[in-house]
């Protein structure tokens, strides 16, 4: 049985892979239309940036949101507008495979239409997702009680209100899928995106700690136009509640960076002290 698994949420929308990682199996999230759409999208890629080395992949107009699975061959037992599959998608999987630890990465719905909050769909897809893997835990040899959360920038956001809320779905019951807890046992938020409310000076709305929330590791920079408050003020919290987590704040390194190096910062060190974290 493996000991760890992630469900990964990427920050800024995927249906297309980078050249590093090829997924071993590709699935919907939900079993017909995603909760309010009327079209089935994998999304469109972006053309590359010429001034990215190596290249970044950028999905947009995703209504069908999928996963991906990335088993490990030796287990150890932005916005919302745009997805990164690669930088924070599946360079994570494979990273997360060399640790002996199984990654799915969702690809969330991707939000056009602004009269509704970015993060509502990519929530819902987040919900189903945890429970999909959990309810098939046997089929992929995952322990039940040992499936995580990583979300990177708007992902950190959608991972952070999930965190945050206390089992309830954000959508209704669909089958028996949904009667299986989506709730984590532990969590990671790499960079988590606009946690803080600049208006209230605390979390923003969605994001309250609570004794239910599992230990977290959290990532963030000083120079991070998302601010690194939030990821203060939800470790204090935690903090707060005695439950065992972890904050890293870089002094400088930006946003968006994954796994990547980043010129004149120690940011992508990050790595080393998420892998001690997660094999304790």
């Amino acid at each position: 049985m493996r000991i760890l698994t992630l469900v990964v949420v990427m920050g800024v929308a995927c249906g297309m892979f980078a050249d590093s990682l090829q997924a071993t199996e590709i699935h919907n999230v939900w079993p017909g239309l995603a909760p309010g759409e009327t079209t089935r999208n994998r999304g469109e890629t972006l053309p590359f940036r010429e001034n990215e080395k190596p290249r970044v992949t950028r999905v947009v107009k995703i209504s069908q949101p999928t996963f991906t699975v990335h088993l490990a061959e030796q287990p150890n037992g932005g916005g919302f507008a745009k997805v990164v599959p690669d930088k924070e998608g599946t360079e994570v999987a494979q990273w997360l495979n060399q640790q002996g630890i199984a990654a799915f990465v969702l690809s969330y719905r991707t939000n056009e239409d602004r009269r509704v909050p970015g993060w509502v769909k990519p929530l819902q897809d987040a919900q189903r997702m945890m429970a999909l893997v959990r309810s098939q835990a046997k089929r992929y040899g995952l322990k039940a009680d040992r499936i995580g959360l990583a979300g990177f920038s708007a992902g950190g956001q959608v991972a952070a209100k999930l965190l945050c809320d206390q089992g309830k779905l954000s959508y209704q019951r669909i089958d028996d899928i949904d009667d299986v807890s989506h709730r984590p046992d532990f969590a990671m938020l790499i960079y988590p995106w606009r946690i803080y409310d600049t208006a209230t000076g605390s979390l923003i709305a969605g994001v309250k700690v609570s004794a239910d929330v599992p230990p977290t590791f959290i990532v963030h920079t000083d120079d991070d136009a998302s601010t690194s408050l939030g990821a203060v003020l939800f470790y204090a919290e935690l903090k707060k509640l005695k439950i065992a987590s972890e904050l890293h704040v870089y002094g400088n390194g930006g946003h968006g960076y994954g796994l990547r190096k980043v010129p004149g910062s120690q940011i992508s060190t990050w790595i080393d002290h998420a892998a001690h974290w997660l094999a304790k």
